[in-house]
């Protein structure tokens, strides 16, 4: 059985903010909101989720190859 990772560095693009979170296994992450200052994230096109987009390591669900993590909520 594979190894996920879930903790992940999501990183702000606007200031540099970084901070350690828990991704979660059983739901998209669509939107972060910056503590610093403030901007909403969005998944990059392409990307399934902000983690994907933003974090050192991807959601659990394309960890594992399961394809795009918000394939069936779409």
């Amino acid at each position: 059985m594979m190894s996920l990772t879930l903790d992940s560095t999501i990183r702000c693009p606007e200031c540099g903010f970084s901070r350690r979170e828990r991704m979660p296994t059983d739901a998209c992450v669509w939107f972060w909101e910056c503590p610093d200052c403030g901007v909403l994230l969005k998944p990059k096109p392409g990307d399934c989720c902000v983690y994907c987009s933003y974090a050192d390591i991807p959601c659990p669900p394309i960890q594992a190859g399961d394809g795009d993590c918000c394939q069936s909520t779409i």
